[in-house]
C-alpha cells in the first residue's frame, strides 16, 4: 500500500475533520488514473483536477500553469474563481515568479501566508484582503517539474499532511499526462518529417529519373530536327511521348501510394491488402505464401519491401498479361527472400520497348540497395518472370533464431 493511501485509510482514526475528504480523495485518484488513458484534451484534464483540488482543500480559487517550451515561463492553461483581469494579466509569467518559482526550484509544495510577492509581481490583488494563503503544488514527472497548481485560500491554516501527500500523488499522475503529451508531439513531428523525406525520395526515384530521361531525349530530338533526320526525329519523339506517359502514370501511382499508406499493423497485413487491391483491379489471381512467422524489420525496411512488391505488381498488371502471380516470403542462410513470380509473356519481349517498366526496375533496385540487398530477375519469352529480392537478416534476428 502506498504511503498516501495508508494515511487516508488511517485518517479516520485521528479525527472526523481529517476524514471528511477521504472518500472524495480516493475517488479522485481512481478518476485521474482512468483519465490518463482516455482523455485526449490535456488542458481540460488539468482544469478538471484543479476543480478536484479546490474542492478537497476548501480553496476559494485556483489556477494551473504549465512550463512553456522555452523553459522560462509558466502559461496559464486553466483557472477557477479568478477575476478576468488577473487571467488576462497572468497568461504568461516568468518561471521564477514568486511562490510558483519556489515550488519549481524546490520540487515541493510551497505555502505563502503573506502573498505579498504575488501581488508585487502581478500588480494585482486576487481577492483583496480575503486571500490569506497561496499554495503552489508542482507538477512533476521523473524528477522534472512540468507545471504548477495554485490554490488561493481564505484562511492561513496549512493544509493537512495527508492532503499534501494526496496532492503530490495527483501531481505525479498529471505529470505523466504532460510528459505523454510532449512525447506525442515529438512523435508527430518525427512522423511528419519522415513522411516528407519519404515523399522526396519517391519523387526522386520515379519522376526525377523519367524527367531526366526526357530531357536527354529532347536534346537528341532537337539535333535530329536540325539535321533534318526524319527517322531519328520520329524515334526520339516516340521516346519522349512514352516517357511523358510513364511520368504521368508514375505520378498517379505515387499519389495513390501516399493516399493509401502502408498498413500501420505491419508489412504482412499491408501486402495482403495491396494484393487484394490488385486482384480486384487486374483480375489476376495472386497467391501469398509466408514462411517467416516472425519478421524483425525496422519500419523503414518494411516500407522499402512494401514498395518493391507494389512496384512489381504494378509492372505485372501493366505488362505481363499474367493470369496467376505468387508472392513468397522466406528466410534462408541469414537472408530474407521475397519472390514474385508470374505466368505472363516474359520480360525479354518487352524490355526494350516499355520505358515505364525500365524505370520501375531501376527504382526497385535502388530500394534493394537501401536494404543492403539486391534484386535478381529471371525471365523467358512466354514462360513468365521471376523477381527475387534478397537482403540480410539483422544481427538481432540472427541471435534470436540461433
Amino acid at each position: 500500500m502506498t504511503p498516501y493511501l495508508e494515511i487516508l485509510t488511517t485518517s479516520s482514526k485521528k479525527s472526523s475533520s481529517q476524514g471528511t475528504y477521504k472518500i472524495p480523495a480516493l475517488h479522485a485518484l481512481s478518476e485521474i488514473t482512468a483519465s490518463l488513458s482516455s482523455d485526449n484534451n490535456l488542458e481540460e484534464l488539468l482544469e478538471r483536477f484543479l476543480s478536484t483540488m479546490i474542492r478537497l482543500s476548501g480553496a476559494d480559487a485556483g489556477a494551473v500553469r504549465i512550463i512553456t517550451s522555452d523553459g522560462k515561463h509558466l502559461r496559464l492553461v486553466g483557472s477557477i474563481g479568478l477575476p478576468q483581469d488577473v487571467i488576462d494579466k497572468e497568461e504568461y509569467v516568468p518561471l521564477e515568479c514568486g511562490i510558483c518559482g519556489h515550488a519549481a526550484r524546490e520540487h515541493t509544495i510551497q505555502s505563502d501566508n503573506h502573498p505579498s510577492m504575488c501581488r508585487e509581481v502581478t500588480a494585482l490583488n486576487y481577492f483583496g484582503d480575503g486571500c490569506k494563503n497561496v499554495i503552489a503544488v508542482p507538477l512533476r514527472h521523473k524528477g522534472k517539474v512540468m507545471g504548477v497548481y495554485n490554490l488561493f485560500m481564505a484562511t492561513d491554516s496549512p493544509i493537512p499532511e495527508d492532503l499534501s501527500l494526496l496532492f503530490f500523488s495527483i501531481s505525479e499522475h498529471l505529470g505523466i499526462a504532460l510528459e505523454n503529451a510532449r512525447l506525442t508531439r515529438e512523435n508527430m513531428r518525427i512522423s511528419l518529417t519522415n513522411e516528407r523525406q519519404m515523399l522526396a525520395n519517391e519523387i526522386h526515384d520515379s519522376l526525377a529519373q523519367t524527367i531526366a530521361y526526357m530531357k536527354m531525349r529532347v536534346a537528341l530530338l532537337r539535333e535530329a530536327l536540325i539535321a533534318s533526320d526524319e527517322t531519328m526525329s520520329n524515334k526520339y519523339l516516340n521516346d519522349v511521348d512514352e516517357a511523358v506517359e510513364s511520368a504521368y502514370s508514375g505520378l498517379r501511382d505515387l499519389l495513390g501510394q501516399f493516399r493509401y499508406r502502408m498498413d500501420p499493423r505491419g508489412l504482412v497485413p499491408a501486402l495482403e491488402d495491396v494484393m487484394l487491391k490488385y486482384c480486384d483491379k487486374s483480375l489476376v489471381n495472386i497467391d501469398f505464401v509466408n514462411f517467416t512467422q516472425d519478421l524483425n524489420l525496422t519500419p523503414n525496411q518494411e516500407v522499402q519491401v512494401f514498395h518493391i512488391v507494389q512496384e512489381a505488381l504494378i509492372n505485372i498488371c501493366k505488362h505481363a498479361r499474367a493470369q496467376r502471380v505468387k508472392l513468397t516470403m522466406e528466410i534462408k542462410e541469414g537472408q530474407y527472400l521475397i519472390t514474385v513470380e508470374d505466368d505472363g509473356i516474359g520480360l525479354k519481349s518487352i524490355n526494350n520497348q516499355q520505358n515505364g517498366l525500365h524505370f520501375g526496375l531501376n527504382i526497385m533496385r535502388e530500394r534493394a540497395q537501401r536494404l543492403g540487398g539486391d534484386i535478381t530477375i529471371d525471365s523467358q519469352i512466354g514462360e513468365g518472370t521471376r523477381l527475387q529480392l534478397k537482403f540480410p537478416v539483422t544481427s538481432d534476428r540472427k541471435d534470436k533464431n540461433a
